[in-house]
C-alpha cells in the first residue's frame, strides 16, 4: 500500500478513544445484524477527528470476512480511487466491493441485491435529492442504501456541506432515518494537525465571521500570513521539496484573465486542479505542486503544509473586524443550484461558501501559510501576525 495513503487512513497505534469507538460500534453491527429492522450507525466528528481511521478499521474487520455481505461507498471521486489502491493492498479484500453510492444503488436494484453490511465514507457527499445528470434518479441515498443493508455505517460532518443537491443537516438526517433504529457514535478529539484546541477554533471563528484576532502561538503548528501569493507558493514549493505533500489550495471567484481562468494574483498564476482517470489521487500527485487544489480534490485527504489563498468571494468589515463572506462574488455555480423541496437564505448559501474554506485550511498536519485576494482582508491578516512575532 502507498506509505501516503497508509499513514493517513491506518494506525497501528490507535488512541484509546478510537479503540473505544470502534467496540462499541463493533457491539452495535452485531446487535444490527441480529434484529430485522434495518439500522444506522452515524460516526459523526469535525474534519481531523480520525473518523475515516475508525472506518478503515471497521471495513478491514469486516469486508475480509466472507461471512458478510459488505460494500464500501463514497460519493467522493479522489477519494473512491484512494479506497481502490487501498483495497488492493488489503489481504481477502474485494476491489469491487468499494463503489461510488449511485453506482452500488443503480446496480443492487436492477439485480435485485441486499448487503448485510454498507459503510459510507463522507455520507454528507451523499445526493439529498434526484440527480439524473449524474444517473441517480432516487429521492435520496441514504434512504436507498438503508433500504438495501441490513446495517449502515455513516460517517457524518456537517460542517463540510457544502452543495444543494448534497444538502444534510440534522434535521435532514434524522428524517430520512425515520423509524429506522439508529446510534450516534461522536468523535471530538483532533489527529490531523499538531494544531492546539485554541488554533483550531481560531480558524472556526474566521470562517464563522466572527471578530478576527491574533493566532494563538501554542503548539508546533507553523502558521504564517504573506503579502503576496507569490511568495505563498515559492514556500510551499521548498517545504515540498523538504517533506513532500505541501500545495497551494483556494476558494472559488477568480475572474477571467484574457480567456484563462486561472488563480491569479500578483506574480501568482496556476491553472486550477484537474481531474485525472489515473488511479493516483490529485493530492498524491507530484504534478499537482503546479496546479490549485479545491474542495473537489482535497476532502478528506491530509497535506503535510496548506497554502491557502482566500479568493474574491470574502472580504473585510472595519466596523464588526471580521471577514465576510460575498455570495455574488462565489463562481461555482453549484453551489447555488435551486431545488423543489429545500428554499435556502442567503445565509445558508454563504454557510455553503464558509465550509469550503473551513475544510481547505484544516488540511495541513504542519503548517498553513495564508493570502488573501481582498487587499483590506489580506492588510488585517498581515496586521495580526505581526502583532504575534
Amino acid at each position: 500500500m502507498n506509505k501516503v495513503l497508509k499513514a493517513q487512513f491506518f494506525v497501528d497505534d490507535l488512541s484509546d478513544d478510537q479503540k473505544a469507538v470502534i467496540t462499541d460500534i463493533n457491539s452495535y453491527i452485531k446487535q444490527g445484524l441480529s434484529e430485522k429492522a434495518h439500522s444506522i450507525a452515524v460516526i459523526e466528528g469535525a474534519a481531523g477527528t480520525g473518523k475515516s481511521v475508525v472506518l478503515m478499521e471497521l471495513v478491514r474487520q469486516y469486508m475480509t470476512d466472507k461471512r458478510y455481505k459488505t460494500a464500501l461507498v463514497v460519493n467522493h471521486p479522489e477519494l473512491y480511487k484512494a479506497y481502490r489502491e487501498m483495497g488492493t493492498a488489503i489481504p481477502n479484500m474485494d476491489v469491487s466491493t468499494i463503489r461510488r453510492p449511485t453506482s452500488l444503488i443503480n446496480d443492487a436494484e436492477k439485480n435485485h441485491k441486499k448487503y448485510d453490511i454498507v459503510f459510507v465514507d463522507e455520507a454528507h457527499l451523499l445526493y439529498s435529492k434526484s440527480e439524473p445528470y449524474a444517473h441517480y434518479r432516487g429521492q435520496n441515498q441514504l434512504t436507498d442504501l438503508l433500504n438495501l443493508a441490513h446495517v449502515v455505517i455513516a460517517v457524518y460532518d456537517f460542517e463540510q456541506v457544502f452543495q444543494s443537491k448534497m444538502y444534510w443537516d440534522k434535521d435532514l438526517l434524522y428524517k430520512t432515518i425515520g423509524n429506522h433504529p439508529h446510534k450516534q457514535f461522536d468523535m471530538n478529539f483532533q489527529y490531523r494537525m499538531v494544531a492546539s484546541n485554541e488554533q483550531v477554533a481560531w480558524m472556526d471563528d474566521l470562517t464563522a465571521e466572527k471578530p478576527m484576532k491574533p493566532f494563538p502561538n501554542n503548539s508546533k503548528f507553523e502558521y504564517k500570513v504573506f503579502d503576496t501569493a507569490g511568495e505563498l507558493f515559492e514556500t510551499i514549493k521548498t517545504r515540498n521539496k523538504e517533506v513532500g505533500m505541501s500545495r497551494v489550495v483556494a476558494t472559488s471567484g477568480f475572474p477571467r484573465i484574457d480567456g484563462r481562468h486561472n488563480v491569479e494574483m500578483d506574480t501568482f498564476s496556476l491553472p486550477w486542479d484537474e481531474w485525472d482517470p489515473q488511479r493516483t489521487p490529485w493530492a498524491k500527485r507530484e504534478g499537482s505542486i503546479t496546479q490549485v487544489g479545491t474542495i473537489y480534490t482535497l476532502q478528506g485527504f491530509d497535506l503535510n503544509y496548506v497554502g491557502m489563498i482566500i479568493g474574491p468571494s470574502f472580504g473585510y468589515d472595519a466596523k464588526t473586524d471580521t471577514m465576510t463572506v460575498i455570495p455574488e462574488k462565489y463562481s461555482h455555480k453549484e453551489v447555488f443550484k435551486k431545488r423543489k423541496d429545500i428554499q435556502f437564505s442567503r445565509d445558508e448559501y454563504k454557510a455553503f461558501i464558509a465550509n469550503v474554506l473551513n475544510v481547505l485550511i484544516k488540511r495541513g498536519k504542519y503548517g498553513l501559510y495564508l493570502t488573501a485576494y481582498d487587499e483590506a482582508l489580506r492588510a488585517r491578516l498581515i496586521e495580526l501576525y505581526n502583532t504575534e512575532k
